[in-house]
């Protein structure tokens, strides 16, 4: 037996190493119920004792720090019931802070603003400007007479002036994004939940709020990561994967001999609760953690090392055409006028650099890293939690979403709608739920209504269940929706979950480790637990997908007798009931049950297969049909619409759920997924391929051996994907491959097949390799959400794993929520488009301006205060602006950006030529034709500011404003006419 209580004072009387051939022995909780906790004993043990325990995880240890009663003692010294855990609120929480530490690591430090400032002091452009600045005020300032004086000193000072807004500008962005990325870590973290049990309730706590001497429940599907060290209190099958610590690659069975939970590591299987007795940076994962924390810097997007290498390009060529200009200058100075007035080299290497200021677009990751977080900030508005910046942008090419049915197309607010008991059919009737009219019913028999209400209660997890909301009539469902809503219809039997919970022998906390559960797994697609009977042997209550149970079962009830389900039967109850229920959309649930003498939880039947080829566990056939209920989870009414704009936007959705056929098709043609004209023909039925189960899909895109073992076979996944739009009783493996073969297709570059499936198949392929977003909630759906593109996990009834594997989580399960994730990726991608049009026409108009007033020997009329201060606008101004606007709807009305296009489009050089091409024709005609500017009726003198100085000052005007309406003009991308 693999259900264990391991507080066994039996640890001071069964020698170590017995184990191996002794029975364990199973204490039960109501001897543990007896241990008085010594709230706030000075005799606590030392965090020494405690880190030391779980460094040598041995039982002598354990002996040693629980003065020689075990774990028993340890509860006693840490002053914790084992069995109702510590007081609510924890009364000495303080100490036990002080004493053991807090479950979380101190807050990292930041970097302090000046720390940010040196760094943009130590560019090469800022210090050659101070370097430069500085020369100048010493030769000029010091050396020079009268007006030369005067003006190095007021140009130093302005240059000065310049380079500190400019670093302190880039300063404080760079101050913001680190602060932005520390939000983001919070807000993650408070979205991991424990489950952990004071004064008896189980309540849910983020880590910070979890002490030692806490006892924390888990299981595989909902809280799965261990956050802290402990020691298994009680348990069922528990195997937790160690292999980021240890490098074991199989999991390891918890037991009486194995009972330490260790930090950082995943339960895959079963469930129990711990004893919490190291947190934090104190315990083995947090040690760790601590000697490498904060190393390392949030990712970003893959556009960001294409941005970052254009940046380069734009700076090469930046100091090709400053040099050139320099050497113009030079030739001209020095070669034809023969000057010998070396001082002015001083003001052609200032103006060099002046151009490579503005030449060189520091400001283009920038705009990339604040369009970045700025919208992971705003998606976290709309119910879309980013963990990794790239998954905003990535999600703007998505060309495929499989989503989930339960909870993200439907609204999770299960109801039993239908039910077929003791041969007695209850159909749909108006809205109300079905629980009433069975309770009510006289043709079924009292007995059976008690039997089912019992299974309900018990074959349920802990952490399922339901209270009233304020107006004491609203159910509010906790845990997982499906259970909630058979509870609640065990309650309208006559019958409250806790009740029964608390009274049935194996079922209660007291007496919990005399029952045996086998939780649900995707692989079995069903639950079950035995309990002991009064008068000896077990009862085996399981439940799960209808066609499952059905075929485990051999009897059934019919008018009160227990009958034999032959073949026809099981034909009979599959077409009544099952499908019947399924074509209006319910989920069809079947409960069974079976009394037996003994049980082996781990014994397993050699021909009866799970749905991934694994045996069956013996104790979860031969089985009783007891009832079968349909349950509605109603289609969110918000999904349809959401749908056809994906459409729109040229994304397919495809839907993969664990749910049968029949219902996953009557909520495909509902939400759109499935169109009448599209996929089905005139009768209504589906076209082959567009909707299927698992096993036929798997069948159909892998190849097998004479031993039976699959290989994927892309070439066949190529033949099917393109028509697939439901994939029912999916596995999680079927998710993995549809994430990988979909990434890995070829299919576009057949030209002619995408032609045919145009025209024949009205199927529409895209024109480039197929992005894909995948939604999931279950532990093993973790590899398919690691394999998309972008990974989406149900923030709600997601599991933990499948949310640290996800890229995004959607906080409320919504399938809508995807939609506007798509949104604001293209929003991303069209704001760094803004802005490099924008960029761009300024680099080519300045580098351009430049080189003709150096080739044809005139004075620049953009001098290098001028330049430094048009860098001022592009780099700091225009990034936050550009990267900073909102979505439109319109960014869903066209389809996705093809991976491998170019981020400058043709519509976008055409743009950026043009108005280049204007800014530097209107200022070399009002540089020669200065009389069209008004009130300049001489362009040499001036008897204040000297020669030109009006002149060029308009004309530097003149330039910026032309910078002004550019970024207007940036904002539009497609060759918009209107662009107020």
């Amino acid at each position: 037996n693999s259900s264990v209580a391991i507080l066994a004072r039996d640890f001071a009387c069964v020698p170590h190493g017995s184990f191996a051939t002794a029975r364990l022995t199973v204490v039960s909780m109501a001897k543990l119920a007896r241990v008085q906790p010594d709230m706030g004993d000075p005799s606590w043990p030392t965090r020494l004792e405690l880190t030391t325990l779980m460094e040598e995880q041995t039982i002598e240890e354990l002996q040693k720090v629980g003065k020689d009663n075990g774990l028993l003692g340890l509860c006693s010294r840490l002053g914790t019931d084992p069995q109702r855990g510590l007081t609510n609120p924890v009364a000495d929480w303080s100490g036990r802070v002080a004493q053991f530490g807090e479950n979380q690591f101190e807050e990292r430090k930041l970097t302090p603003y000046w720390r940010f400032l040196l760094v943009q002091l130590k560019e090469k452009i800022i210090l050659l400007l101070l370097f430069m600045a500085t020369l100048e005020i010493v030769i000029k300032g010091i050396f020079g007479e009268g007006m030369e004086r005067t003006e190095a000193i007021a140009e130093s000072s302005v240059l000065y002036a310049t380079v500190t807004i400019i670093v302190n500008i880039a300063a404080f962005l760079d101050w913001k994004r680190e602060r932005m990325f520390e939000a983001l870590t919070k807000r993650l973290a408070a979205s991991n939940m424990r489950y952990i049990i004071r004064d008896g309730t189980q309540m849910q706590v983020t880590d910070e709020h979890i002490c030692v001497g806490d006892i924390m429940s888990f299981n595989a599907h909902l809280a799965a990561i261990i956050s802290f060290d402990g020691i298994l209190l009680s348990g069922q099958d528990v195997r937790c994967d160690e292999s980021a610590l240890t490098g074991e690659p199989e999991p390891v069975l918890k037991s009486v001999e194995k009972p330490f939970m260790i930090s950082g590591t995943t339960v895959n299987a079963g469930k129990g609760t711990m004893l919490v007795v190291a947190v934090g940076e104190y315990s083995i994962a947090g040690k760790i953690k601590k000697d490498v924390y904060g190393e390392g810097d949030g990712e970003l997007s893959p556009l960001y090392g294409k941005l970052d290498k254009m940046a380069n390009l734009i700076g090469k060529v930046g100091v090709v055409c400053a040099t050139t200009a320099m050497i113009a200058i030079l030739i001209w100075e020095y070669g034809v006028h023969k000057s010998t007035n070396y001082k002015q080299l001083m003001d052609i290497f200032l103006q060099t650099i002046g151009i490579l200021a503005c030449a060189i677009p520091e400001g283009l990751p920038l705009a990339l890293v604040i369009a970045l977080a700025l919208t992971s900030n705003k998606m976290s508005s709309e119910n879309n939690l980013v963990k990794t910046l790239n998954s905003c942008e990535t999600m703007g090419s998505a060309t495929t979403i499989c989503t989930d049915k339960t909870g993200t197309l439907t609204t999770n607010r299960m109801t039993t709608r239908a039910a077929w008991i003791d041969g007695v059919m209850f159909e749909v009737q108006g809205t109300e739920p079905v629980g009433p009219r069975v309770a009510a019913d006289t043709r079924v028999d009292a007995g059976r209504k008690e039997l089912l209400a019992h299974l309900m209660c018990v074959c349920t997890m802990d952490e399922s269940g339901f209270r009233y909301g304020d107006d004491g009539k609203t159910p509010i469902f906790l845990g997982n929706p499906t259970e909630c809503a058979l509870l609640k219809m065990a309650e309208e039997l006559g019958y409250k979950y806790a009740d029964v919970r608390e009274l049935v022998v194996g079922r209660s906390a007291n007496t919990i480790d005399q029952g045996v559960s086998k939780v649900f797994t995707s692989s079995r697609k069903m639950m079950s637990w035995a309990v002991p009977k009064p008068e000896g042997g077990y009862r085996v209550y399981a439940k799960g997908a209808s066609e499952i149970i059905l075929s485990r079962v051999v009897n059934t009830f019919q008018a009160g007798k227990e009958v034999k389900m032959d073949d026809d039967e099981v034909d009979n109850l599959t077409d009544m009931v099952i499908s019947k229920f399924a074509k209006l959309a319910m989920r069809t649930i079947g409960l069974a049950y079976k009394d037996v003498d003994t049980i082996d939880s781990d014994e397993v039947d050699p021909l009866i297969k799970n749905t991934d080829g694994s045996p069956a566990f013996s104790m979860e056939t031969g089985l009783t049909l007891l009832c079968v209920v349909g349950i509605e989870d109603p289609l969110r009414p918000e999904v349809a619409p959401a749908i056809v704009r994906c459409f729109k936007a040229g994304i397919d959705v495809r839907m993969v759920t664990g749910d049968n056929l029949a219902t996953a098709i009557a909520i495909a043609k509902g939400a759109g997924i499935l169109n009448m004209e599209l996929h089905c023909d005139k009768n209504g039925e589906v076209l082959p391929k567009r909707a299927m189960e698992g096993k036929v899909f798997r069948k159909m895109v892998h190849d097998y051996n004479a031993e039976g073992e699959a290989t994927f076979n892309q070439a066949k996944f190529d033949e099917v994907w393109p028509y697939l739009r439901v994939l029912a009783r999916s596995s999680p493996d079927d998710k993995l491959t549809l994430a990988k073969g979909l990434n890995a297709s070829t299919v576009f570059e057949d030209k002619e097949k995408c032609r045919m499936l145009k025209v024949q198949e009205k199927i529409e392929i895209f024109p480039d390799r197929q992005v894909v977003a995948m939604t999931g909630d279950g532990t093993n759906d973790a590899p398919a959400l690691k394999n998309a593109d972008v990974g989406f996990a149900m923030g709600i009834a997601g599991t933990q794993i499948a949310k640290d594997a996800a890229n995004i989580i959607l906080l409320d399960d919504n399938f809508a929520s995807i939609v506007v994730a798509a949104k604001w990726g293209r929003n991303v991608f069209d704001s760094i488009q803004k802005f490099l049009q924008f960029q761009l026409t300024v680099n080519i108009s300045i580098l351009t301006l430049n080189v003709i007033c150096a080739c044809i020997n005139i004075q620049c009329p953009l001098t290098v205060l001028h330049l430094l201060w048009l860098n001022l606008i592009m780099d700091s101004a225009a990034s936050v602006e550009l990267a900073s606007e909102p979505p439109t709807d319109e960014l869903l009305e066209r389809p996705p950006v093809n991976r491998n296009d170019s981020i400058i489009t043709k519509q976008m050089l055409v743009n950026m030529i043009g108005i280049a091409a204007y800014e530097v024709g209107l200022m070399v005609f009002l540089l020669f034709e200065y009389e069209w500017i008004p009130d300049l009726k001489d362009k040499f003198d001036d008897p204040i500011t000297g020669p030109k100085s009006r002149h060029y000052t308009m004309l530097f005007n003149i330039f910026v404003l032309l910078q002004v309406f550019n970024e207007y003009n940036a904002r539009f991308l497609r060759g918009e006419w209107q662009i107020w």
